[in-house]
């Protein structure tokens, strides 16, 4: 159905169910048929049936006034657009509601129908708003994300109370990123619709100066994706080599202009994975939809991007890369949000019990001097002495915490930026620099470590100290340890995004190192999100 043919329709159904709310056509009958018909439906959801008392079982929807028609005209055009935001048409069955609009006779009928309305309406209005996918741990449990969900009586009163177009729009994420993965997937359904991106690259390795049917193939697919400006050159010339490069940096590879392997995997991914992976980014956008938003400054890390950033008032300001969990799944770093309120330089490492008993105490089994850079310590915090055995202790029983003093060999390096939380997650710097050379950065047990820790203290501290380097230096020579306050609590983000954009509208593509957005995807295709019009 055409969204024109759709609103003709819509207008049409509308003057039906006007016609049978009227009151001429009601009587004080038909009233008491509607507003019996309202409570035996709305039986399930104590706010809407608190919202109907209230307005002493009122329609806001199958009424005659000018006011029901323009919430029902309202509800019917956002439907209409489900699926420009990713979401499952389907499910809302816009054409059934149609039909069942058009056949109403009677008040209990519109009672029902009454309910049936403003059942739909919740149902879009949440997935809208805050994603189809109301529990992601569900899917993953590494996705510990709190869903920022809104009470009923905020949609009924909201609907009411504003103007109803203007409202249901405000319910999708207001940020730039949220619109411009709109944008980023409406331009991969046109390329779908148009063809795709054309033929593969045939397997092996193409460098500057090579020829032949794979380097036209190559030239063919970097001009079907923008990459490359038209062009009937058949070696491998300083153009394309350019072009591979942008791609490269654009897809998180490493940027050599050498085609092979990884790159070449990524050039031949279709359209059809890219556009899951915006429609899953999408998703992932409302699941973050804050009535507060994520804070005027707040921090991202991006997972799996392998970058930590902060924003001020909508603008980047500050990033680095980062280094975060290892691929298994015991180790993999968790989704959620935080406020982080303070740093810790010169920091000790307090080790976790799961490093204890699974890598540590196998070594102390066999050779109590092994990791000797590490203090084992009694309930009271005394270091305890290796001149003992601990061949008799397991997992369960090993009655001692470990704990690594400050020093050039600690784990957290020099400093340590806290959001306490319970997963035991944070930022830190490691004396491991060489693994932020790795294009992959998955390596540590969860927390996420920063290549450039003590410039991103420094943006920390700007706020508030006018000499933020030498403040922070004047802490570290210490050598001891220090908590250091930050005056004003900054949000901290850990998502996972395998499609975002730039702020110039630029769309990025990361590969999906945890496997979570291919399990995102088929929960919302199982739930009726379409591609092109076919289910997946």
């Amino acid at each position: 159905m055409t969204y024109r043919k759709f609103l003709r329709g819509a207008t049409a159904m509308a003057i039906v169910v006007a016609s049978y709310a009227s009151p001429q056509a009601a009587g004080a009958v038909q009233v008491t048929a509607f507003q019996q018909a309202v409570a035996e439906s709305m039986s399930g959801d104590d706010q809407v049936a608190a919202f109907y008392r209230d307005r002493g079982f009122e329609p806001i929807w199958t009424g005659g006034t000018d006011a029901d028609l323009e919430r029902r005209t309202a509800l019917l055009e956002a439907l209409s657009m489900a699926s420009y935001h990713g979401l499952p048409a389907s499910k809302y069955d816009a054409e059934a509601l149609l039909s069942r609009m058009a056949s109403v006779r009677g008040g209990f009928e519109r009672g029902s129908l009454e309910v049936a309305l403003t059942d739909l309406y919740l149902e879009f209005a949440r997935d809208l708003q805050t994603g189809v996918i109301d529990t992601p741990r569900r899917v993953r449990s590494e996705i510990v994300r709190e869903i920022p969900k809104r009470e009923t009586s905020y949609y009924l009163t909201g609907l009411l109370s504003e103007n109803p177009r203007a409202f249901l729009a405000s319910l999708a994420p207001q940020s730039q990123e949220y619109a411009r993965l709109m944008k980023a997937k409406m331009r991969l359904e046109h390329t779908i619709a148009h063809g795709g991106w054309g033929a593969t690259v045939p397997g092996g390795k193409y460098e500057p100066g090579d020829t032949g049917a794979g380097v036209v193939a190559l030239r063919d697919r970097l001009i079907a994706m923008g990459y490359l400006t038209r062009t009937v050159t058949a070696r491998y010339d300083s153009a394309i080599t350019d072009a591979v490069r942008q791609f490269q940096e654009d897809h998180g590879l490493t940027v050599d202009g050498v085609v092979g392997g990884v790159t070449l995997d990524q050039i031949n991914t279709t359209p059809q994975d890219r556009l899951k992976s915006v429609i899953v980014a999408m998703e992932r956008e409302r699941w973050l939809n804050m009535p507060d938003g994520l804070g005027d400054r707040h921090i991202l890390v991006n997972i799996a991007d392998f970058q930590a950033r902060i924003f001020d008032d909508g603008k980047l300001t500050f990033e680095t890369r980062s280094v975060v969990g290892h691929q298994d799944r015991d180790r993999q770093t968790p989704e959620f949000s935080d406020e982080m309120d303070h740093m810790v330089i010169n920091p000790s490492w307090y080790v976790p019990r799961s490093i204890i008993v699974g890598e540590y105490l196998p070594k102390l089994r066999s050779n109590p001097g092994a990791v000797s850079h590490i203090q084992i310590t009694d309930s009271r915090g005394r270091v305890v002495s290796r001149n003992r055995s601990f061949a008799g202790y397991t997992a369960n029983t090993f009655p001692f915490a470990m704990r690594q003093p400050p020093g050039p060999r600690n784990a957290l390096g020099t400093v340590k930026f806290m959001f306490p939380n319970k997963y035991n997650i944070y930022l830190h710097d490691t004396p491991a620099k060489n693994l932020f050379s790795s294009e992959v950065r998955t390596y540590s047990h969860g927390c996420v470590r920063l290549n450039d820790p003590h410039d991103f203290a420094y943006a920390l501290l700007a706020r508030q100290t006018s000499d933020p380097v030498g403040f922070f230096h004047s802490r570290l020579r210490t050598g001891s340890e220090t908590r250091v306050n930050l005056d004003q609590p900054v949000p901290v983000h850990l998502i996972y995004r395998t499609a975002f954009t730039t702020a110039k509208g630029h769309t990025q593509f990361r590969r999906d190192v945890y496997g979570r957005d291919a399990a995102i995807w088929d929960a919302l295709s199982a739930a009726g999100v379409e591609i092109g019009g076919v289910r997946s």
